[in-house]
C-alpha cells in the first residue's frame, strides 16, 4: 500500500499529513493568501521535506471548508473528499484511542460530534471559537495575532476582569465553588490593563466552548472529550479545562497531534473503506 495523504484545506491554512502502514509521517501546516495557494504550497513541500516521489502516493483525500474549491485531481493522484465531520471523529478517535467521546473540534467557531463505536453524528455547534478569540483581539488589543495575545495573556491576571462566585456571595453555593466564574467581563474597568484584557478573552473563549461542550454530552452518559483545532495548542488549555473537568466530572483530552486530527481522520476515511 502506497501513502494516503489526508489534506485540512481551510481558507488561508491548509495542513497536511501522511499515512502509511497505519503510521503518520511528519504534519505540516502551510498560511497563504487563498485555499489554492496554501494547497498546493503545502503539498508540494510535505513531498520535498518527506522525500515523497508522485508515484508513491495511492491516494489524495481533502476535506475542510477550502476543499469546495478544488475539483481536480491533485497533480494526477486520485484524489477524493472526505466529510469534515467524519474526518474530525476518524482522526479524534485514532489520536486519543477513545471510541466513546464527543469531538470538540476548535476552529474559527467550534462543533461537536458524537463517536460511539463506529457511529458518528455530528450534534451541533457554536459560533465562539478562533475567530472570536481574533476578532475581539482585534477591537480590544488593536492585533489579531494570536501568539502575541497569548504572550500578553500571560502576564495578565484574569481576576480583575471576571467575576467569581466569591465576589457575590459569603458561602459556597451547591456544586458551584467560590473561583468559579460568575460571569466573564463583568468586573471589567475601563482602565484595565492590555494583559488583563487579553487574559480573559482567552478564557472566556475556552470556558464557553467546554461548558458548552458538556451541555452537548447531557442525556447521555458520555465524560470525556476530545479536543482538537488550533486552540487546542493553547497553554491556557492547561489552566482552564481541569477547572471543568472538576466542576462537571468530565475529562478533556488533547490528543498529541490535536491540531492536525482533522487531516489525519481524511485520510483514515479512505484506508478504512478499502
Amino acid at each position: 500500500m502506497g501513502i494516503v495523504i489526508g489534506i485540512d484545506v481551510g481558507i488561508s491554512t491548509t495542513k497536511i499529513v501522511g499515512i502509511k502502514n497505519g503510521k503518520i509521517s511528519a504534519p505540516i501546516r502551510i498560511t497563504a493568501a487563498d485555499p489554492i495557494t496554501s494547497l498546493y504550497g503545502a503539498f508540494g513541500k510535505y513531498l520535498h521535506d518527506n522525500e515523497i516521489d508522485l508515484k508513491d502516493v495511492e491516494q489524495v483525500m481533502l476535506t475542510g471548508v477550502g476543499a469546495a474549491y478544488i475539483d481536480i485531481p491533485i497533480y494526477g493522484l486520485p484524489t477524493a473528499k472526505s466529510e469534515e465531520f467524519v474526518a474530525d471523529g476518524l482522526g479524534a478517535k485514532f489520536e486519543s484511542k477513545l471510541d466513546h467521546a464527543i469531538v470538540v473540534s476548535m476552529g474559527t467557531g467550534t462543533t461537536f460530534i458524537r463517536c460511539i463505536g463506529d457511529e458518528m453524528t455530528h450534534i451541533g455547534g457554536i459560533g465562539v471559537g478562533g475567530g472570536t478569540l481574533q476578532g475581539l483581539s482585534r477591537l480590544l488589543l488593536n492585533t489579531n495575532d494570536i501568539k502575541q495575545v497569548v504572550a500578553m495573556a500571560k502576564h495578565g491576571n484574569v481576576r480583575n476582569i471576571d467575576l467569581a462566585i466569591g465576589d457575590i456571595s459569603a458561602h459556597p453555593l451547591p456544586g458551584l465553588p467560590m473561583d468559579t466564574t460568575a460571569s466573564n467581563f463583568a468586573k471589567a474597568q475601563s482602565d484595565a490593563s492590555k494583559e488583563d484584557i487579553a487574559a480573559g478573552l482567552i478564557k472566556m473563549v475556552l470556558q464557553s466552548i467546554g461548558s458548552a461542550a458538556w451541555l452537548a454530552s447531557l442525556g447521555s452518559n458520555i465524560r470525556d472529550f476530545v479536543l482538537i483545532g488550533n486552540l487546542s495548542l493553547l497553554p491556557q488549555c492547561k489552566e482552564v479545562f481541569p477547572g471543568l473537568e472538576n466542576l462537571y466530572d468530565i475529562r478533556f483530552h488533547v490528543p498529541k497531534h490535536s491540531q492536525y486530527c482533522t487531516a489525519i481522520g481524511a485520510a483514515l476515511d479512505y484506508i478504512s473503506k478499502k
